[in-house]
């Protein structure tokens, strides 16, 4: 489809404004991590590395990134396993209720965030009386990471049909064969791509965090919020911001990346 010059014009000059109100705040919380100011105050007065300095010395930072990570990580492997059997269930077999099934599996990537932490902390704590704690928080988190790899492993599936599965069976294998040398080997991609972003929607979560983390358990998303308005610590958590932007966008570069390379081998 070829556009006119005027259409053209119209849809790079909106492309820009929209661009420009995404990144420029981002932008700006970069220059105040080097800022000499205590406070988030533009333009800043000066440049300084002290902020990086104290901000990979803080105890309580290291620790939250480290229960991040720690979250993230089981949430991902969580996703992994109940996203593939999932897929697998829905695509290769028909029952009853399928399409009812499948919209419960995608529904929660589509519920405000408060809603489902609401929903949780009540589950959790009325119906099951269990503690929060960072248990709660993983599995709060696989609820909607299930969806990431859902939707990856279900579209490849989709796309690979069931010849190579049948040969396989034809020739005598059997169902756990079949799914380790036919099946998985075409799927990897899709789960590692699956997979990244399933990290980086769970590595910087605040919002279900929030009502599912216990007293002593502090994501990084949570020690931002704690401590962006406590006196001397906005720049720090300025510095802490860059570094969640970097983490979030390495997984989603990969996967672009990933499914890059899969449409030029096609």
């Amino acid at each position: 489809m070829r556009l006119s010059r005027p259409a053209r014009i119209v849809l790079g000059s909106v492309t820009a404004i929209v661009l420009t109100v995404v990144y420029v705040p981002l932008l700006v919380v970069f220059v105040n991590s080097f800022s000499t100011s205590t406070s988030l105050s533009w333009p800043p007065p000066g440049f300084t590395l002290e902020w990086w300095r104290k901000a990979f010395q803080s105890t309580g930072a290291l620790n939250a990134v480290l229960t991040s990570v720690q979250v993230a990580i089981v949430a991902t492997i969580i996703a992994l396993v109940l996203g593939t059997l999932i897929s697998l269930a829905l695509q290769r077999f028909e029952f009853f209720g399928r399409d009812a099934v499948s919209l419960l599996v995608i529904l929660p990537i589509a519920l405000p965030g408060i809603i489902t932490g609401i929903a949780l902390n009540n589950f959790f704590r009325t119906m099951m009386g269990v503690p929060l704690s960072i248990w709660t928080v993983v599995i709060a988190h696989a609820t909607f990471c299930v969806v990431t790899v859902f939707n990856n492993v279900i579209a490849r599936l989709r796309r690979l049909g069931m010849n190579f599965e049948d040969a396989s069976a034809d020739l005598g294998a059997g169902l756990w064969t079949t799914f380790r040398l036919v099946t998985f080997p075409q799927l990897r991609s899709a789960l590692f791509a699956g997979g990244l972003l399933a990290f980086a929607l769970s590595f910087d979560e605040i919002i279900v965090t929030t009502f599912t983390a216990g007293s002593g358990v502090t994501t990084l998303p949570i020690f931002i919020l704690d401590n962006m308005f406590r006196p001397n610590q906005a720049p720090i958590v300025s510095v802490i911001a860059v570094v969640l932007v970097l983490v979030s966008i390495l997984p989603i570069y990969f996967a672009q990346r990933l499914a890059g390379s899969e449409r030029s081998l096609k």
